[in-house]
């Protein structure tokens, strides 16, 4: 996540300062206003925001309009603009924008689906709810086999604030069924989502809250195409000041709806339980442990997908940098169905712009 801001905007009195002043966080309102001066002044014109052509009487006012539009918004008081002091340090510039890169392998057995936590175990149960269906009957209920996959997620994530984070991209995949070669290494699915923070604990009483959402949307569009919402509700409970250690609670709720009448994918949820520990040098350990209910599934004529309740855990190993940006992290899960089911995940954020 982006480093936290200081609530501190410095007023705008040139024209790269008001420019600028566009891409802080939580300054829109000074930016706009600063810029809005400078078109009164006819500095949009000149500074060629508005060639030739463009009607510079007509886009000077527009602009004025427009971003006063923006200080309202911002909800700041234009006359304290330049009141604020010079000494004051500058928020942060640019939002983080980074490819959230996760590259799982998963291994389940014949005959289930394993949802786990998480978009990547969504997008592996998407690969192999594909799979089981073009299955047999009979390799579907060996007791000894199992399917599995090697999944790429490529999610573009841009952190816009401290508490809010915005993604959206694609997973690919390939897979192996109980019989048979792997497939095609293809593009399996779409998603986007949004994680923010609802609550911020500070030092007080109350825990951290967090609300993440990530719509999916399998790929290509076929009679057994699927799409789902899984949210995720987590509270994060700070035992010091740094926040370097803590207790951690929350929810899972997957919905997965199958666009032929002929199948279905009943809901899935995971209750668990967590702590997390953040070393001086930055390496960060985290530890769920809950419950997994998945409802079952129900394949055109195939075998049912049995229901089941099971044990679940996820350990979390995170190199993180001053401002609490991930720089590398691996993930391990095992999620009992109730024969074991496991997923390995190596995050590699690609950062084009890091705070």
């Amino acid at each position: 996540m982006a480093k936290e801001l200081d609530g501190s905007c410095r007023p705008l009195d040139a024209q790269r300062r008001a420019l600028l002043g566009f891409y802080r966080r939580g300054c829109f309102a000074d930016a706009a206003l600063g810029v809005a001066r400078l078109a009164l002044r006819g500095g949009v014109v000149r500074s060629g925001l508005l060639r030739d052509g463009s009607g510079p009487a007509w886009g000077a006012r527009g602009v004025v309009v427009v971003l006063g539009l923006l200080a309202w918004m911002g909800g700041r008081d234009p006359a304290t603009a330049a009141d604020r002091d010079d000494d004051e340090p500058e928020a942060p510039g640019l939002p983080n924008l980074y490819l959230d890169l996760r590259t799982s392998y998963s291994r389940v057995p014949a005959g289930t689906l394993s949802f786990g936590f998480s978009s990547p175990s969504l997008s592996s149960a998407i690969a192999a709810f594909q799979q089981l269906a073009a299955t047999g009957p009979a390799t579907l209920t060996r007791p000894t086999s199992a399917s599995q996959g090697v999944a790429l997620d490529v999610p573009l994530t841009i952190d816009l604030n401290d508490r809010i984070t915005a993604y959206g991209g694609f997973s690919a995949s390939t897979s192996q069924g109980p019989v048979g070669d792997w497939s095609d290494f293809a593009i399996t699915s779409w998603s986007v989502g949004m994680q923010a923070e609802l609550y911020q604990q500070n030092g007080g009483a109350l825990p951290t809250v967090t609300l993440q959402s990530t719509l999916t949307r399998s790929v290509p569009s076929s009679p057994l195409a699927t799409t789902s919402l899984n949210t995720v509700i987590e509270f994060g409970y700070a035992l010091d000041a740094d926040e370097t250690r803590g207790l951690l609670a929350g929810v899972q709720d997957t919905r997965t709806t199958v666009d032929s009448p002929l199948a279905a994918i009943n809901r899935n949820l995971v209750g668990y339980v967590g702590a997390y520990y953040q070393r001086p040098d930055n390496w960060k350990l985290t530890g769920r442990f809950g419950v997994q209910s998945f409802g079952g599934a129900r394949l055109l004529a195939r075998p049912q997908l049995q229901p089941f309740t099971q044990p679940i855990i996820r350990l979390d190993l995170d190199r993180m940098d001053d401002s609490d940006n991930r720089l590398f992290g691996v993930t391990a899960q095992i999620a009992w169905t109730p024969k074991p089911a496991y997923q390995l995940t190596l995050r590699t954020p690609l950062y084009a712009v890091k705070d």
